[in-house]
């Protein structure tokens, strides 16, 4: 799929470097729980502590945890 954004996205992205639209599109889908935190950071060309660094800086947030994944760890521990 090959995406053409409007003009006006362009004023918009440019400040904020080089694939600012390929990192926007992969944290959305992260936060989205579309996506893992390692496949949004390989779709935005980032290694994982460059695309967590870029969640902090416009998200306030790096990695979603989520009472299901803790959860999930927490009976993974107590198995081993």
């Amino acid at each position: 799929m090959n995406i053409q954004l409007q003009p006006e996205f362009d004023d918009i992205l440019q400040p904020l470097g080089n694939a600012a639209a390929e990192f926007f599109l992969a944290a959305s889908l992260y936060h989205a729980r579309k996506i893992s935190f390692a496949s949004a950071a390989q779709l935005a060309g980032l290694d994982f502590e460059s695309f967590k660094s870029r969640l902090m800086e416009h998200f306030n947030q790096g990695y979603i945890l989520t009472e299901e994944c803790v959860l999930e760890d927490m009976q993974t521990v107590d198995k081993l």
